[in-house]
């Protein structure tokens, strides 16, 4: 299991952040049939966790299951999500046919620590609410990332929740999840939760060893694609008959 050390260091920013997505055409598959939803819902409200530290979005029977791995500070995370994750959930998700989850992979160490476990503290049924709007703030986070380096070795001697405490109060985000009805004193907490801490990590080192090397890794009932962006994506579920 990749220690906590590892995780942090070295602090390399956004290496590992897209990259890659050239997939080659294949034959559409058969059709996939559209699955109605209990009544009065939408897929989309069906939210749970995965034993694997993610959060899944969708049918938990859909026959097309897509996984992202992803960084909330990764520009090429945030361009898919922009361009994407309203026709993948209204066009894909509330069909029943595809399913979506996201994992944590955290690229750039430390400070993606900070939105990762903001996210997570709110629970289950907001964590893709508040994951679509940590993508769509990124024009106001990522400036303060400029200087990262500098301001990582100002605070690497202390706790890593302290660390993470400093990331999350540089890039803004304790106002932001205050803004979306966190108190303080539950995100304080949230983000020096060691249990939470250590799973973050272990998630990681499940990822490194899936093959994920950067940020926006995706797999589509396993397989990993050769995709980035949400048109690559969007063309793979239509490959596989949604």
């Amino acid at each position: 299991m990749k220690t906590l050390a590892a995780a942090l260091l070295p602090l390399v920013l956004l290496a590992g952040c897209g990259g890659g997505g050239n997939e080659a055409p294949t034959a559409p598959a058969n059709s996939v049939a559209a699955v109605a939803a209990p009544a009065g819902q939408d897929w989309s409200q069906t939210v749970s966790t995965t034993e694997g530290g993610g959060y899944v979005m969708g049918n938990p029977d859909a026959p097309l299951k897509l996984l992202e791995w992803g960084s909330r500070l990764c520009p090429t995370c945030g361009a898919f999500a922009n361009a994407g994750m309203r026709p993948l959930i209204d066009n894909y998700v509330k069909s029943g046919k595809v399913s979506y989850e996201f994992r944590e992979f955290l690229v750039h160490g430390a400070p993606d620590f900070a939105p990762a476990l903001i996210g997570r503290c709110a629970g289950t049924q907001p964590f893709f609410p508040m994951l679509e709007e940590m993508f769509a703030a990124q024009p106001t986070v990522l400036p303060k990332m400029e200087d990262a380096g500098q301001f990582q070795q100002t605070i690497q001697d202390q706790p890593p929740g302290r660390q993470f405490t400093a990331w999350a109060e540089k890039l803004g985000f304790i106002d932001f999840a205050k803004q979306r009805g966190l108190p303080e004193a539950q995100v304080r907490a949230c983000l020096t939760d060691q249990k939470a801490i250590d799973a973050l990590v272990k998630y990681m080192d499940d990822g490194a060893k899936a093959g994920v090397t950067g940020t926006p890794s995706f797999f589509l009932n396993g397989k990993k694609l050769d995709a980035v962006s949400w048109q690559q994506v969007e063309q793979a579920l239509k490959n596989a008959g949604a």
